[in-house]
């Protein structure tokens, strides 16, 4: 028996299975086999193991409600909310109607219990997660949602690698690779990165790691010079584009982890004397509505944020409903605007 109180992760462990498929099995899941389902209550029964009754995920009452929580963002204006999910909220908004579910918003903060007041209040049936923050800070409150067997789903790194909820999300590592590609389609051969690559951005890192794979492939620099860190505000990219420039590392080509680094990246860039994209080419990532309108037109890899929605719902009334819902990856897509050209 484990040393700490033992959680679902343990009885996952034990039985070679994946912690949704323990949770689904102990709420009595069709989608489980019998099979399967007594091998995890015999390890549950063995590790002492006790069921929340009063878990979300148990309860047989249903409001009809759908909750969607947004991680509050650092932005330039009072709505604290990332542009790219303020598009999303359309496509949730139309399909939670269709499927004859109300929406109840509102924001998750770090230092807030919101899964705890989600959870007691039973408000909503199920709960869809846009934005996270810093990925190593909010991981805890993803293992309450799991281990309290909460129906959720998150925006987010795609496929469920951590088993940390069902995620959706875009295909971040192909998304750096079309990016890359068209930089060096265009002659670009010292491309930098702004944004952080590390484990406490996971989708801005794997979008550094398809760029990477990609420049490698083609013989492009990758220098860590050319990689600066910075989070997903205008004034980060400015900050992190500034910091490239004072650096002196010779660069032609700024691939940004989003949209907003890359519109921050440009006035950096223009104010020290450089045009783009003859002198450096920009790309971003997401095609928010402010992509199309920036000086010039930028050059990005969309997110469908339209079927995002769609495929968030439906995956969290699947949870709801008690039927095997996977994880999926949306693919991403090139649009081509005027910050990046030729030579």
């Amino acid at each position: 028996m484990p040393p700490h109180k033992p959680t679902s992760f343990d009885i996952a462990q034990l039985a070679g299975v994946s912690q949704p498929t323990v949770s689904r099995a102990l709420r009595g899941s069709p989608s489980v086999s019998e099979q399967t389902r007594k091998r995890i209550e015999a390890i549950a029964q063995q590790l002492n193991y006790k069921v929340d009754k009063n878990a979300s995920s148990l309860r047989t009452q249903r409001s009809n409600t759908l909750a969607l929580l947004f991680f509050e963002d650092p932005t330039p204006d009072e709505t604290g909310i990332n542009p790219f999910f303020l598009s999303m909220l359309a496509s949730i908004t139309r399909t939670a109607a269709r499927r004859n579910h109300d929406l109840l918003i509102s924001f998750q903060q770090l230092s807030a219990n919101w899964h705890v007041d989600y959870e007691d209040s039973r408000k909503a049936d199920g709960i869809i997660l846009l934005g996270y923050g810093d990925y190593e800070l909010y991981r805890p409150k993803l293992e309450q949602l799991v281990e309290q067997g909460t129906h959720f789903v998150r925006w987010g790194l795609a496929g469920g690698q951590d088993e940390m909820g069902t995620t959706i999300g875009c295909d971040n590592l192909d998304g750096g690779r079309l990016a890359a590609e068209h930089l060096i389609t265009h002659g670009r051969k010292n491309i930098a990165f702004l944004g952080d690559a590390s484990e406490h951005s996971p989708e801005f890192r794997d979008r550094y790691l398809g760029a990477k794979k990609a420049w490698t492939a083609a013989g492009v620099s990758t220098s860590k010079d050319l990689q600066v860190n910075a989070i997903n505000t205008e004034q980060s990219g400015y900050d992190a584009a500034q910091q490239l420039i004072a650096s002196g590392v010779k660069f032609d080509a700024i691939f940004a982890a989003s949209d907003l680094i890359a519109i921050g990246a440009i006035r950096a860039v223009e104010e020290a004397g450089l045009s783009i994209p003859s002198d450096v080419a920009v790309i971003g990532f997401d095609d928010i509505p402010a992509a199309s309108l920036a000086h010039p037109p930028l050059t990005t890899v969309q997110q469908d944020y339209r079927l995002a929605g769609e495929v968030l719902v439906d995956t969290l009334l699947k949870l709801i409903e008690g039927k095997s819902a996977e994880g999926k990856t949306l693919p991403a897509k090139l649009i081509v605007r005027k910050s990046c050209g030729a030579h």
